[in-house]
């Protein structure tokens, strides 16, 4: 059985290959364990590093930079630093950056609703 949405968007097999089908695209930008999470978090304003750090706990370092790198090349994020010592760094995200908010708060919504038929289904089973 065929997914009438999947057919609707469905990417030509040269796009597949060539990088320009819109789900590839999307799947490279946000590829990555933290890159969602970052998004999420600098959807609410510019974090410095040390913030973004303390809110994703269990990265490393080298992880967070290399994720924030990726996001900054794929122009979702931007990196502000200021001329101070000791060195002051923002990230805040872009105009396609914001334009991403709404995908984010679909898939909040989507989490939100997930946890609650689990534990809804848990209940369930224990009765």
């Amino acid at each position: 059985m065929s997914n009438p949405i999947i057919e609707k968007y469905k990417c030509e097999e040269s796009h597949r290959n060539d990088g320009l089908c819109p789900m590839v695209i999307v799947n490279k930008i946000l590829s990555g364990k933290w890159k969602i999470l970052i998004l999420w978090y600098l959807s609410s304003g510019d974090l410095r590093f040390s913030e973004l750090k303390k809110k994703l706990s269990n990265v490393t370092q080298k992880m967070l930079t290399t994720q924030l790198r990726s996001l900054e090349e794929d122009k979702l994020i931007y990196r502000k630093v200021y001329p101070v010592v000791p060195p002051k760094v923002e990230y805040g995200l872009t105009e396609a950056g914001k334009n991403f908010i709404p995908i984010l708060e679909s898939m909040h919504s989507f989490g939100e609703e997930y946890i609650k038929q689990s534990i809804n289904n848990t209940i369930e089973e224990d009765n």
